[in-house]
């Protein structure tokens, strides 16, 4: 049925920098979501960053947009954006004490078209003190018309661990 999902790939990471989900089945999904559980850094307050590979190439340049609002359980709001950033994110400001996690959706479009450009939609929440709350919401952009094949996951600063969970939204 449409909008059901199939499961590409579960990565449990544990301790590393980076992960690659390099099979995504961008031909078969023009919508995939990605799924991030229990993520913790080692380095506090950090996050989640995510970087394309178009054809096989991982886009290091400074060519990704991004824009999204934080508000945290003790009245701090705020907004973050980035026209020339050479990542999109995936969590925002997590910390590493025990109980410091975060779990994050990430809808991302047209991610095979060759024709159009990749977009993001972030929702993200946890911990980045051990007394407060914080959620983010926004999106990001790789604004060029590429097809993308692999997706990178990598931490902010240092290593992390989390379950990271790929799917393709299946259409109707």
């Amino acid at each position: 049925l449409g909008g059901s999902l199939e499961l590409i790939e579960e990565k449990s990471i544990s301790g590393v920098s980076s992960a690659i989900f390099t099979s995504i089945k961008e031909a078969k999904y023009d919508v995939h979501l990605l799924e991030i559980i229990d993520y913790q850094p080692v380095s506090d307050n950090t996050d989640i960053r995510v970087r394309f590979f178009e054809s096989g190439v991982e886009e290091t340049a400074s060519v990704y947009q991004y824009a999204f609002e934080f508000m945290t359980a003790n009245g701090s709001r705020g907004e973050v954006q980035d026209t020339t950033s050479d990542y999109i994110r995936a969590t925002f400001n997590t910390g590493n004490a025990t109980n410091e996690k975060s779990v994050s959706y990430n809808y991302y479009y047209n991610l095979g078209n060759s024709t159009k450009y990749s977009f993001q939609t972030m929702q993200t929440n946890g911990m980045n003190n051990l007394t407060e709350f914080i959620t983010a919401f926004g999106g990001g952009s790789l604004p060029q018309a590429s097809a993308v094949n692999q997706i990178k996951l990598y931490n902010a600063s240092g290593n992390f661990s989390c379950t990271a969970k790929l799917y393709g939204v299946k259409e109707i």
